[in-house]
C-alpha cells in the first residue's frame, strides 16, 4: 500500500495557467487534436463526478470484495455443523450365535461427545467468520485507497494535458519567432534548433501524458469491474484532498488488519478449547433387538420361543483417551502459538502507529510545499512569462534569458501542480492507515 503511494508520488507532470491573448483559439484546436481519441470513446460514457461515486461503485461491482462476501456466507454456512454428531452405527446380525437356529439381531449405537464440544466448535465457528468479515474490511481500505489514487492520478493528467498544450504553444511561438529574427539578421541558426528541440520534448511529453491518462482510466476501470467507458467530469475540481477524521493512535489500533491479527489469537483460544474437549471422555448409546429361537425356561418350564419372540438390550458406555501426553502437547503448541501472535499484533501495530506519525509529518510538509507555491511562487509564474514573451518579441533579451525565464516559470507551475497531488497522495496514505 505504501509502495503503490511512494511509486505514484514519481510521475512528473505540468500545469501552466492559459493566457488570456489570441493564442486561446491555438490552444482550444490543439486540446481538440489531442484529446479527440477520448471524445470518440466518451461520447457515451459515464460521467464520475465525485470520488464517492468512483468509491461507491467500486465496492458494488468489485469482483475480489465480491469474493470476500462469499467467503464469509461460506463460513456462516458452517454453523450447523457444530452440533455435529458422529455417525449413527447400525449392525445387522444373522447366523446361529445361539443355536442350531439362524436367529437374525438389530444393533443401533451412538457415540455422543462430551456436551462442551459442541459449544466449544460454535464459539469457534464464530471467530472464523468474525475474521473473514475483517478480512473483508481490510480489503475494503485497499480497494478505497487505489481507487482514490487513480482518481486523483486522473485528475492530475487531465490539467497536465490542459497546461501542456499551453506550454506547447509557447514553444510554438517561441520557433516562429526565432525564425522571423533568424531571416532578419538579427540571431543565430542555434535558436531555432534550440526551439525546435524544446518544442520536441514539449510533443513527447504530451503523448507520454495521453498514455499515463489511458492507463490510469484503464486501472479505475478494472477497479470498478465496469464495462462502461469511464470520464472525470470537467467540474470536478483538482484541489487538496481535505482531511476529516482523527488522527491518533486509536484510529490505528482500530484497524481490520490489527484486529485480524488479534482475531487469530482469538481463533487459537477457541481451537484449544476444541482440543480440550475432544479430549474428554466420550459416550455411547447402544440398542440391540434380537431372537434367540428355541426353548427357554420361563418359571421352571421349558417354553419355545421362534423367530418373532424378541430380546431387548440398551448398552451405555464411556471412551476415555489414555493418551493423554498427546492432548498436553498439542494445547501446550497452541499456547505457543497464540504468544507468537500476539507479539506479531503488537509489533505491527506498533509499525502502524509509525506509519501514522511519518505520514503526518509528510502531510505537514507537502501542505506547507502547497501553500508556498500558491500563495507566492504562482502569482509570479504569469508574470514572468508575459514578461519574457514581449521582452523575446522586442529583442530586448536573448533566446538564452528567454528559456531561462520560461523554464523558471514552467517550474513554479509544474511544482504547484506536484504539490497538489503530492498532498493527495498524503492524505489517501494517512486514510489508508486510520481505516477510512
Amino acid at each position: 500500500m505504501r509502495k503503490t503511494i511512494n511509486n505514484s508520488r514519481r510521475i512528473n507532470n505540468n500545469l501552466l495557467e492559459l493566457p488570456k491573448d489570441k493564442s486561446i483559439l491555438f490552444i482550444l484546436l490543439q486540446m481538440m487534436f489531442w484529446l479527440l481519441p477520448f471524445v470518440a470513446n466518451t461520447q457515451n460514457a459515464k460521467k464520475i463526478t465525485g470520488i464517492e461515486e468512483a468509491i461507491n461503485i467500486a465496492l458494488e461491482n468489485n469482483g475480489n470484495l465480491k469474493a470476500k462476501k462469499l467467503a464469509i456466507e461460506a463460513a456462516q454456512s458452517l454453523k450447523s455443523t457444530a452440533n455435529e454428531l458422529p455417525k449413527l452405527e447400525v449392525n445387522v446380525q444373522v447366523g446361529q450365535y445361539n443355536s442350531v437356529n439362524f436367529d437374525q439381531a438389530l444393533q443401533v449405537s451412538q457415540t455422543i461427545p462430551f456436551p462442551t464440544l459442541f459449544g466449544a466448535k460454535k464459539q469457534l465457528i464464530e471467530a472464523e467468520i468474525q475474521s473473514k468479515e475483517l478480512q473483508q474490511k481490510e480489503f475494503v481500505i485497499e480497494l478505497k485507497t487505489q481507487v482514490r489514487i487513480c482518481f486523483y492520478q486522473i485528475l492530475y493528467f487531465q490539467n497536465n494535458q490542459r497546461q501542456l498544450l499551453y506550454l506547447d504553444s509557447l514553444y510554438k511561438d517561441f520557433v516562429k519567432i526565432a525564425e522571423l529574427r533568424y531571416k532578419a539578421g538579427d540571431t543565430k541558426k542555434v535558436e531555432i534548433s534550440t526551439a525546435q528541440v524544446k518544442h520536441g520534448e514539449i510533443s513527447l511529453s504530451l503523448k507520454q501524458n495521453e498514455v499515463y491518462l489511458k492507463n490510469a482510466y484503464q486501472n479505475l476501470q478494472a477497479l470498478l469491474n465496469t464495462q462502461e467507458i469511464l470520464q472525470v467530469a470537467d467540474s470536478v475540481k483538482f484541489e487538496p484532498f481535505q482531511i476529516s477524521t482523527v488522527l491518533d493512535s486509536a484510529a490505528v489500533a482500530n484497524h481490520p488488519a490489527i484486529r485480524a491479527l488479534y482475531q487469530e489469537v482469538l481463533i487459537a483460544a477457541q481451537t484449544q478449547k476444541v482440543e480440550k474437549a475432544q479430549g474428554l471422555p466420550d459416550f455411547s448409546l447402544g440398542y440391540s433387538n434380537q431372537s434367540l429361537i428355541g426353548f427357554q425356561t420361563i418359571n421352571g418350564q421349558e417354553k419355545y420361543f421362534g423367530a418373532g419372540n424378541r430380546f431387548n438390550y440398551v448398552n451405555i458406555g464411556v471412551a476415555v483417551p489414555l493418551t493423554f501426553g498427546a492432548t498436553k502437547a498439542r494445547i501446550k503448541s497452541i499456547d505457543y502459538q497464540m504468544e507468537a501472535m500476539k507479539a506479531n499484533a503488537a509489533q505491527y501495530q506498533t509499525l502502524l502507529e509509525t506509519q501514522l506519525q511519518n505520514a503526518i509529518q509528510q502531510y505537514q510538509q507537502d501542505l506547507s510545499h502547497f501553500n508556498y507555491y500558491k500563495e507566492q511562487a504562482l502569482p509570479n509564474a504569469n508574470e514572468i512569462v508575459a514578461s519574457a514573451q514581449l521582452g523575446y518579441q522586442k529583442g530586448e533579451i536573448s533566446y538564452v534569458e528567454f528559456l531561462y525565464a520560461l523554464q523558471t516559470a514552467t517550474d513554479i507551475q509544474l511544482n504547484y501542480l506536484k504539490s497538489i497531488y503530492e498532498v493527495n497522495l498524503s492524505v489517501i496514505n494517512i486514510y489508508s492507515i486510520v481505516n477510512q
